[in-house]
């Protein structure tokens, strides 16, 4: 008779949750159970019929448990209800077709009676696996979701709910046991560290950490064949402002053999996020990225693809990454997807977060293939926590009661002194190598080329600091070598406190040294992605380039594998903090153009002042500093790099830069020029006429990017909307003109119809002259016609130093070109 009970049950229950199946061509599961425990009656959620388990208590293994229920509406009907564990209690699920399935559990603490689950503590497990250790349900209005895809190779699952602790007890609200398609998980995947296939998959346990759904809203169970839920994108996107969205109002194209609507529905697959177009934004450089928080684990990474951005085939190459690992390189989705558009197509990769940031970032990037346009797309991801043994998916041991398991305990105790053995012999051999690490980090930093005759005038004038440094410094040749310690006490132990930047390479610090110098600490960080080589090319230049408008290297430190740099003291700090941002009094329209032409004609000098030109390569308001009277200093020159030689055009070389500042032609090349420099310093132009950031995802999409919005309004001569209202009334109307005429051509799309770094400064002067003192009548020049003034110049250049033989090219360079200027316009004008 119970038995009979028991079948009856079990059909109604097969019965009623198949019902609401009504698509024919919708993927059926032989194993479709879903409860709504502590329930006495049937709940209706996303279409789907929850039984009460009251009705079908024959799935619990005891009966001493508790039905409790709430009145808190802000939670959905299902989490109203609850069944309530006192003691080890199980629900019991025949299996009809055995293989993966999907376990999801429903958790919100109340209070009901005397009983609050919000104290609960408890574990779940099934007879194989440890779902959940000392788990305690937040004590907040949120609900819970846990769901897990689990291989099921047994007749019953079991689902063990165990209290921890004498008065504590444990709770569930619902609970779904639903199978799914074999080849939603396959037995093979991807490994990035190192790049190679992992075999077993289609084995392990995952717990689904995020179901993600790019470029479009959420996605609920409903809509869904499997009833998952996909989150949007926006909240985990670094740059929105980098994306677009695309939504497909086409068919997509499921292929044989390849992802099925199971895999993702069409709501998934019909929404993306694209890089953003080059129109929108100044060609794209940096990846678009989405982060997400997990905990130090393994993971399996499923990464959805589908080209609805395409208008035909073979359009689309891009790169994608994963923690900083290139994933799949160039990818081309046509290729794949048998020249179909719309169709579908996902990858796995197994990835262990294993550092203390805890965190995994997916990102898509550029293809670096030539004559490719910037692009790339991603549909959809989902993040998986993995488990392959019977230990806890949320870190803890799994202890085994039963006889079979006894009989595994010993394998698995071997198995750990085993690991253990593996671990001490690893400990030993990394001590081992650090050592001999840190010996070649030694000799590495004693066989740098010696910085050219670079001695710091702090050396001569402070005998009791120099008496400090001496022994180091007369070693290596490399200038100022710093004891770590004294730089120590000039930053106060590197406080917090003293810090005034932070750049790509580390913080920067105020500091002052024992003869009352002031000095800026630039000291590198460990984790930032710039290091010694920057460190090098910085000592290495600053050494040898001397220039009143670039910041002079006092010296540097490299102990205990510190990378440490000191500047001369710059006490007005950048130009940028003075546009925006820092609540500085506004500059004027003189000190503006004064900051601007010192500014290039430290650029001008590295272009010029030695047998190669020297390409800054970031050039951008942040990195021209001023002193006590706001003269301009360029600095910054981590990311430099020697010019081409006499008989070729530019340097092939990677991509390098800020993200607002970067040469256009740069980026489609990869050929880096002096006209790179040009470009961006056209764009710093322009941020110290309209006083506001370079990229502001702030503002209106037309509007994030200034270069690009700024030339807009400046072709429909609409300057009044772009200039800081501070200098409305104060700036000459032919100044303004040749001020923007100026950063219009160094603008310009194409490196060769640029103004070089002499034409600009030769520009800037005038607008000076035309500001302060010029006629009226006085027509206004081209940028044309300055440059061919060039060898007019260079003429004059050469009388000088033939006038006075014992000037060297650095003093020449710090000349002020106003007088040089006046010369040539009276020679114009004879």
């Amino acid at each position: 008779m119970e038995l009979d009970h028991l079948s009856f049950g079990f059909c109604l229950f097969l019965i009623v949750s198949s019902s609401i199946l009504c698509d024919s061509n919708a993927f059926v599961p032989a194993d479709n159970y879903l409860i709504d425990c502590g329930s006495s009656t049937n709940t209706t959620v996303d279409s789907r019929i929850f039984l009460a388990d009251l009705s079908i208590s024959w799935t619990l293994s005891t009966p001493k448990t508790i039905l409790a229920s709430t009145t808190e509406n802000s939670v959905s009907s299902l989490y109203q209800t609850a069944r309530i564990f006192t003691g080890t209690s199980s629900y019991s699920f025949p299996i009809q077709k055995q293989g993966r399935h999907f376990i999801r559990l429903y958790f919100f603490p109340f209070r009901y009676q005397s009983y609050d689950l919000t104290s609960a503590t408890f574990t779940v497990s099934t007879q194989d696996f440890m779902l959940l250790t000392n788990f305690q349900a937040p004590n907040s209005s949120n609900a819970v979701f846990k769901e897990y895809s689990i291989n099921i190779t047994a007749a019953t699952l079991t689902i063990t709910f165990t209290p921890l602790g004498q008065s504590s007890l444990a709770f569930i609200n619902a609970i779904e046991v639903l199978s799914v398609p074999d080849d939603l998980i396959g037995d093979f995947s991807q490994t990035l560290n190192p790049k190679g296939t992992y075999d077993g998959l289609s084995k392990a346990v995952l717990e689904t950490i995020y179901r993600i759904n790019m470029g479009g809203i959420k996605v609920f169970p409903s809509q869904d064949t499997l009833w998952r839920t996909w989150l949007s994108d926006r909240s985990f996107l670094k740059s929105e402002n980098l994306a677009k969205f695309v939504n497909f109002s086409g068919a997509i194209n499921y292929l044989p053999g390849g992802a099925t609507r199971e895999t993702a529905p069409d709501i998934v697959y019909s929404t993306a996020t694209e890089l953003q177009e080059p129109s929108t934004v100044v060609r794209p450089l940096f990846n678009l990225t989405w982060e997400f928080n997990v905990d130090k684990s393994s993971f399996m990474i499923r990464l959805h693809f589908c080209d609805i951005v395409s208008k035909a085939i073979g359009n689309l190459y891009f790169n994608v990454f994963v923690n900083g690992f290139l994933a799949v390189s160039n990818l081309d989705l046509s290729t794949l997807t048998v020249n179909t558009l719309a169709a579908p197509y996902y990858v796995d990769f197994v990835a262990a977060v294993t550092d203390d940031s805890s965190k995994i970032r997916v990102s898509i990037g550029p293809s670096t293939l030539d004559n490719v346009l910037p692009d790339g797309i991603l549909n959809a991801l989902e993040i998986m926590k993995m488990n392959t043994t019977s230990a806890s998916l949320d870190g803890e041991a799994f202890s085994i009661t039963d006889n079979q398991s006894k009989k595994k305990l010993g394998i698995i105790l071997g198995s750990a002194f085993g690991v253990f053995f593996l671990v001490l012999l690893a400990v030993v051999l990394c001590m081992v190598l650090r050592r001999k690490e840190k010996k070649i980090k030694k000799d590495k930093s004693k066989s740098w080329l010696p910085l050219s005759n670079y001695r710091s005038s702090l050396l001569s004038s402070t005998s009791k600091l120099s008496n400090e440094t001496t022994a180091a410094s007369g070693q290596n040749g490399l200038g100022l070598q710093f004891p770590f310690a004294v730089l120590q006490e000039a930053t106060n132990n590197f406080d917090e406190n003293q810090v005034i930047g932070v750049g790509g390479f580390g913080k920067v610090y105020k500091g002052v040294l024992k003869n009352d110098t002031k000095v800026a600490v630039k000291r590198g960080n460990s984790k930032s992605q710039q290091g010694i080589n920057e460190f090098h090319t910085e000592i290495e230049l600053l050494s040898r380039l001397r220039h009143r408008h670039l910041v002079s290297l006092i010296g540097y430190c490299d102990e205990n594998n510190e990378m440490i740099l000191i500047y001369e003291y710059m006490e007005e700090g950048t130009l940028k903090s003075h546009l925006y941002g820092s609540g500085l009094p506004p500059l004027s329209w003189k000190q503006r153009l004064d900051i601007c032409i010192g500014s290039a004609k430290g650029l001008h000098y590295l272009h010029t002042g030695s047998a190669k030109a020297i390409i800054h390569r970031d050039v951008k308001s942040a990195n021209i500093l001023l002193d006590e009277n706001l003269m301009a200093k360029v600095a910054d020159f981590g990311l430099s790099k020697t010019g081409p030689d006499l008989d070729q055009t530019h340097v092939s070389t990677a991509v390098k830069g800020s993200f607002g500042y970067l040469d256009p032609e740069y980026f489609r090349r990869q050929q880096l020029t002096e006209k790179s420099d040009v470009y961006s310093f056209g764009v710093v132009l322009l941020e110290v006429l309209c006083a506001r950031p370079v990229i502001d995802p702030s503002r209106p999409r037309e509007m994030v990017n200034l270069a690009e919005w700024a030339m807009k309004c400046l072709n429909k001569g609409q300057l009044e909307q772009i200039i800081d209202p501070h200098l409305a009334e104060t700036i000459k109307s032919d100044s303004i003109k040749k001020f923007v005429e100026t950063a219009g051509k160094c603008l310009a799309d194409y490196g060769i119809d640029r103004p070089t770094m002499g034409d600009v400064l030769w520009s800037l002067e005038y607008a000076m002259q035309l500001q302060e003192a010029m006629p009226s009548t006085l027509e206004l020049d081209s940028l044309h016609r300055i440059s061919q003034l060039s060898p007019r110049v260079n003429a004059l250049n050469n009388d000088l130093l033939e006038a006075s033989p014992n000037a060297g090219r650095n003093d020449l360079s710090d000349l002020s070109m106003s007088s040089v200027f006046s010369q040539l316009l009276k020679s114009e004008g004879r």
